[in-house]
């Protein structure tokens, strides 16, 4: 069953009925419609904290999305998840970080006005 049809809350189905209905009626490819859903997944499995769950949707979300503005929001969720993940483990914690700040390099990159917070948080990190 898709993680978009397990959701629990009022408000995650009410944002899954919807994307579900803009899917259906925007005049857009199969593709992108199928990337849209993979993103629509990992955004509801990363706020349950399943994070290794929605990284595995965006990371399928980013093989399909080819527009430069979207691609930029799944690299900055995939940012913010690989940041979830960090945890006591020196060496682990410095490969996530780096894995995050090059997410969100690529991100602010794509989008230069976009992500305030990622901004700030690459350069607290960096500093």
């Amino acid at each position: 069953m898709p993680r978009s049809q397990r959701n629990d809350n009022f408000i995650d189905k009410t944002f899954t009925v919807i994307a579900d209905i803009l899917i259906k009626v925007l005049p857009t490819s199969n593709r992108e419609k199928e990337a849209f859903s993979y993103y629509r997944d990992g955004m509801s499995a990363q706020s349950e904290g399943e994070y290794a769950e929605a990284l595995q949707n965006y990371y399928q979300a980013l093989r399909l999305e080819i527009d430069p503005y979207d691609r930029s929001y799944i690299l900055y969720n995939i940012g913010r998840a690989e940041q979830a993940l960090e945890n006591g483990q020196s060496e682990i914690s410095k490969i996530l970080f780096q894995r995050a700040a090059d997410y969100w390099n690529e991100a602010i990159r794509l989008a230069p006005t976009s992500y305030l917070e990622a901004q700030s948080w690459l350069k607290q990190k960096t500093n």
